[in-house]
C-alpha cells in the first residue's frame, strides 16, 4: 500500500443513494471552488463510497483544504441530505509496524523519533501467536500513531550511542565488526 501524497478523500455516507461520477465533480466545483489546474486525478471508489482528489501540489491542496476540512452535506436529486467528511488521506489513526530494532531501544525513543509525524498513542511488542511453543516477543513494535504526515517507509530511529555499540568479541573492539577483520589475523589468533 502506497502513501497518498496531495491527496484529500472526500467519504460519503454508505446508507446514502447512490452517487454518479458527475454528481461527484458538480459537487466538488460547488463546495470547494476547484480549478483544473490544480487537480491531477479525481478517483472514485464506489463501493467504499470515496472520492479521492490528488493535487499537483501541497499549496493547492491546503488552500483548498482548510476552508472545507471537516462535515460537509450533500443533497440529493430526492431531496435527502447526507453526511460527506473531508480529510486528508492516509491521515488518521494509523497502526505501523516498526522492525529491526535492538531490544535495547526503548518505547520512549521511538515514541521520540516519530512523534514529528503525529500523535503517539501507544507503541507495545508484538508476541508469537499461541500456535507457536514459546510465547515471547517477536522483536516488532506496533506503534498507534494518529498521522499528521507521511511516515517514510525506512527511517533510523535511534543512531547508535556507544553503549549499544556492537563489539567484535574476536578483537575486543568496540564498533569493531568481525567481517572486517582481515583473513591472515584471524589466522594468526589463538581462541580459547
Amino acid at each position: 500500500m502506497c502513501d497518498r501524497h496531495n491527496t484529500i478523500v472526500c467519504s460519503f455516507d454508505l446508507r446514502s443513494p447512490r452517487i454518479s461520477g458527475f454528481q461527484i465533480h458538480e459537487w466538488l466545483y460547488q463546495t470547494a471552488h476547484l480549478k483544473e489546474d490544480d487537480i491531477s486525478v479525481i478517483q472514485i471508489d464506489g463501493p467504499l463510497r470515496e472520492a479521492y482528489v490528488k493535487f499537483v501540489n501541497n499549496e493547492s491542496m491546503m488552500r483548498v483544504f482548510q476552508p472545507i476540512q471537516g462535515d460537509l452535506e450533500f443533497h440529493h436529486e430526492n431531496g435527502e441530505i447526507s453526511k460527506v467528511t473531508i480529510e486528508i488521506a492516509g491521515a488518521g489513526t494509523r497502526r505501523v509496524r516498526v522492525s529491526t530494532l535492538p531490544p535495547e531501544v526503548t518505547a520512549t525513543q521511538i515514541t521520540n523519533a516519530i512523534s514529528i509525524y503525529g500523535e503517539v498513542k501507544n507503541v507495545h511488542e508484538e508476541v508469537w501467536s499461541h500456535a507457536y511453543r514459546f510465547k515471547v516477543k517477536t522483536g516488532v513494535r506496533l506503534v498507534d500513531i494518529s498521522k499528521r504526515k507521511h511516515i517514510p517507509s525506512h527511517m533510523k530511529i535511534n543512531p547508535l550511542k556507544p553503549e549499544l555499540n556492537p563489539i567484535c568479541y574476536l578483537l575486543a573492539l568496540l564498533a569493531h565488526h568481525f567481517l572486517h577483520v582481515s583473513r591472515i589475523r584471524v589466522k594468526s589468533l589463538t581462541l580459547r
